[in-house]
């Protein structure tokens, strides 16, 4: 009786982390989203994202 009871209890304290880490993440979404955006940058794919670096077709890494 006493070993369904705690598990209960642990599931129940994770449930709420769980909950607690999606908000959190939520709210850092909708920061970045209210991030002003770039003006004058580069077009296209985010160079730092896909690990390389191209200018007028050459890639070139640093």
């Amino acid at each position: 009786m006493d070993d369904e009871s705690e598990i209960e209890k642990r599931i129940a304290e994770a449930g709420k982390r769980a909950l607690a880490e999606a908000e959190e993440r939520r709210a850092l979404r909708d920061r970045e989203k209210a991030a002003p955006k770039e003006v004058g940058g580069r077009a296209g794919l985010d160079p730092t994202r896909y690990g390389d670096w191209e200018i007028k077709g050459i890639a070139c890494d640093f």
